[in-house]
Formats: C-alpha cells, structure tokens, sequence
C-alpha cells in the first residue's frame, strides 16, 4: 500500500479571522433515494501514485502491486463480504470501496506506459506535480495519508462536547470558507460555504480550545436497509431506512462564533461515548456507534480512516467522501447520515450570486446489465442491483474551478425511452456533456419531469482528483 506524508495532526482547528420543487412531484421518499458514489475495478493506479510525490523509483514496484485484481482491505475489514453477499442493500457500513471487481466499478486512470515501446520508469511526472490545474493526480484534501490500493483516507479525529450535557462529539474536518485556514490545515477551500446560512449550527471554543457546539447530535444506532425495486427498475428502491440519524438541529457545517464566525465542514461520526466504546483501529468497526463510511477508527491515536468514492468532475476521475445528506432516502442508499438542518441550504441556483452549492449528477437508469463488468454502468438503478456505487459527475472541484462546494445539490437525470431505444444511453463524465443531453431531449428529470435541482442535498468532500 502506498501512503502519502501525512501533516502533523491538529487536534484543535485553529481559525484565522478571515474571512421545489421535483420532491413534491416525485415524493420525499423517491427523492431521498439517490446518491451512491464510487466505482471500482481495475489496477494501473501509478499516475496517482506520481501524482501524490511518491518518488519515480517507487513507481513501477507500486504499479505492480496494484496490479492485484482484487486488493484486500485493510486491517481486518473483510469487503469480500460486503461485494459478493446478496444482502448489500441490508448490510451495515461502507459497502464496497473505490476499487471494484471490474472497469464499470474502478475509475482509476491506467498508467502512460501503456501502448508505448519503454516502460513507465522512462516517463517523467505528471503536469500536475508543475502546476495543479493540468492534467495529472492531485490530493486535494491534504490532512492525512491516502491509501491508494484500499482507496481510504486516514485524517485527524477530533473531540468536542455538547453545550449543557458535556457529551462527546467525534468529528472531523475536510473543508472551510477561509481560505487562509485551509491552507494551514490542509483543508479544501470553499468560498461558497460562507453563503450557508440558516443550515449551519454553532459552537465556540472553551478555554481548552475544544469546540462546544451549541446544537445537533446524531443517533448511530438504528439499522440501515434499502429494499430495492424490481429488476431493471432497482430505483426508486421499495423502502429505505438511514443507518444514523441527525436531530431536527444536526448539520455537517458548523460556524464558529468565537473565532471569526468561521464555517468548517464537521460531520460527526461518534457521539455520546468515550473512547472505549469506538475503539476499532483495525477494522471491525461497531456500526451502531459510527458513521457507517468509517473503516477504522483511534480514539487515542486521533485518527479515523474513510472510505473513498468514486466520481468525475469535467471528465476527469475523481474520489471523494460521501457522510451526509438531507432526506431520509439519500441517506439510507449513501451509507450517509441523515441531516435535516441541511433542508435549510438554498437549492437550485448553482454559481449564483450568495449559492452555498455546487451540482451533483445522479444517473436513475443508466447502464446496468453485466454489473462491474460493464465499462459504461452508471446510475442509482445499478447501484441498488450490485451495491457499488453509481459513478456520479460532480461539478467544479479545486484545481478545475473556482465554485467548489461540498453541498451537492443533487440534480437527478433519467435517460428517455427513446434514447434508450436507439442505444444512446452510456456513462456520462462531464457536467456539460449531460446539460447538452438535457437541451437535445435524451434526459430528462426523474420520471419524465422537468431536468433540475431534485430539492436535496448530499454533503460529498472532495479528496483527491485522479487525473
């Protein structure tokens, strides 16, 4: 496994002082069942591994490595079990991760090397290593170790404690709306954050310099379960039940009132138990205590590893968290926690003057047949029939563009009966390549309604762009 130089961990963030709708037509319960990223399968992972500075003599015997059809997970976390059993859509935690059983279910780009007359040792670095916006790997989120054969991250735990009741709260950090901050702790930059208003909650710091939120706690222990629809048809799925559960106060974003009313993104992933309880650094992780993306977790070291998602953003290979979202139904396909506050987010304006979004693309009915063997699967339909993820496009992310938001406002797009009569449906990579399909009439909203913001959010942090 490849692990990339890890900052020294903060164990307080601290802040400079800078700085509709189609649910109705489609029903809350259609509407939550979206959203399911990554994809997995096959090996050839040394540009990214250029990409995030591995030294050039490391290359080749790192693409050998990743050759491994099938990597192992890490510690004793036995993904075998959550790919190959029929009860994927009943099972807890993160389901499968970013690097599946075949190319409908891995996005990882192949290495240079491959139609050439010299081995990949003679090829220089990526672009990227000059200038981030050309092509080549990027870790974006920079507060950890990616591990590149298992596609997880491992970033800082933090613990803060609730106003009033003292209790524990375990969160991490992946984004702000300072720039300045960002870049002292490694975070993803988000100028859009700052416009999240009333979907925010509070905290200050104590004289410790731990955060004290005022509001929002999260029940981990209910059961996730999606029973999908029938065959062909898998979504909107029949039922869907989240595996954790925000309070009518819960959100992701947090403003910190004593430090510049700064905006972090914090999802919670323990609440209300010590450190004994969540101890898992090895795996074998208790799903009724912790957010169900969560690999491993050590409360003592400080650390949680995540599971990665596959995506693309303008055509290019992405990974990324996926750990919240704003309806019940969304929540329950994404492994996420459900977050009402997050309701409060204004949707539907994108790149807008005071937007707190950036879009989302969610296939319904893409190309299913053949599963993970299949190198143009996509969509919710798909995901709900083998349990990986569904390939989603996201728009502009660091590096790519300027309107970066980890609140996706989910636009979900079906392909029409037509286009798929005349063999037209595939995988859809690039934000305008699916607009210019809406405008030609070969997608439409879900159910034939027209295209858009579907009235949800999903709370995705951007981690590291493949190419």
């Amino acid at each position: 496994m490849l692990n990339v130089p890890q900052r020294k961990p903060h164990n307080t963030p601290r802040p400079h002082a800078s700085a509709r709708c189609l649910l109705a037509a489609i029903g809350t319960v259609l509407l939550g069942g979206i959203l399911s990223h990554s994809g997995l399968a096959q090996v050839a992972r040394t540009q990214a591994v250029a990409k995030l500075a591995v030294p050039k003599d490391q290359v080749v015997a790192m693409h050998a490595v990743l050759k491994r059809p099938r990597p192992t997970a890490p510690a004793e976390v036995d993904r075998s079990a959550l790919v190959e059993k029929d009860t994927f859509n009943t099972d807890q935690g993160p389901g499968p991760g970013p690097i599946g059983p075949g190319p409908g279910c891995d996005v990882f780009p192949a290495p240079a090397s491959i139609g050439t007359a010299v081995p990949l040792s003679y090829f220089g670095p990526p672009p990227s290593t000059k200038n981030q916006s050309l092509v080549g790997p990027v870790q974006l989120l920079n507060t950890g170790p990616i591990d590149v054969a298992n596609g997880t991250i491992t970033i800082p735990l933090y613990l803060g404690h609730m106003k009033g009741t003292g209790k524990n709260v375990w969160y991490i950090l992946t984004d702000v709306d300072d720039s300045d901050v960002a870049d002292e702790l490694g975070l993803n930059f988000s100028a859009k954050m700052t416009f999240m208003g009333l979907a925010v909650r509070t905290a200050n710091f104590d004289d410790n310099g731990d955060l004290i939120f005022d509001k929002g706690t999260v029940d981990f222990s209910p059961v996730r379960s999606v029973v999908p629809g029938p065959p062909g048809t898998e979504f909107p799925p029949v039922s869907a039940k989240p595996g954790a559960i925000g309070d009518v106060n819960y959100s992701p974003y947090v403003q910190v009132v004593n430090a510049a009313n700064v905006i972090y993104n914090a999802p919670i992933v323990a609440f209300g138990v010590d450190a004994s309880q969540i101890n898992f650094p090895n795996g074998n992780v208790d799903y009724s205590k912790v957010h169900d993306e969560v690999m491993a977790i050590d409360p003592y070291n400080m650390t949680v590893t995540i599971q990665l998602i596959n995506g693309f953003s303008f055509g290019r290979p992405v990974w990324y968290m996926s750990m919240d979202a704003s309806i019940p139904l969304s929540a329950a396909i994404e492994h996420n926690t459900f977050a009402p506050l997050m309701q409060k987010l204004h949707l539907g304006d994108d790149d807008s003057f005071s937007s707190p979004i950036e879009r989302i693309f969610i296939a319904t009915n893409g190309p299913e047949k053949g599963g993970c063997n299949n190198p143009l699967r996509q969509g919710l339909s798909a995901d709900l029939a083998d349990g990986h993820r569904p390939n989603n496009t996201v728009g502009g992310i660091p590096t790519l563009a300027l309107d970066y938001s980890p609140a996706w406002d989910a636009n979900l797009y079906a392909w029409t009966q037509d286009a798929i009569d005349q063999d037209f449906r595939g995988q859809l990579r690039e934000e305008f390549n699916i607009l210019t399909f809406v405008q030609d009439k070969l997608l439409t909203g879900l159910g034939g309604a027209a295209f858009g913001s579907a009235g949800f959010s999903i709370n995705c942090p951007i981690v590291l762009r493949l190419d």
